[in-house]
């Protein structure tokens, strides 16, 4: 169920754990109080980094194509 949910959930939490070398479970506590007590301004942030993760990974896989993507 897990993995299910972080692959829906784009993996920005993930992502930021590795990066930071942080469990990506504290991470997504960490956004769901903040959104609780922001009334939910951090899903616009949560949305930006996904959307910018995506890019990051669609210019990469462009940046060096293999055979199969010609």
């Amino acid at each position: 169920m897990k993995y299910f949910v972080e692959q829906q959930a784009f993996g920005v939490c993930a992502r930021l754990g590795e990066r930071m070398n942080i469990s990506a479970s504290s991470i997504r506590l960490y956004f769901i109080y903040t959104s609780c007590l922001t009334l939910g301004s951090p899903i616009i942030l949560y949305l930006i980094a996904a959307f910018w993760l995506e890019m990051r990974t669609h210019i990469r896989r462009n940046a060096n194509p293999t055979f199969w993507d010609l």
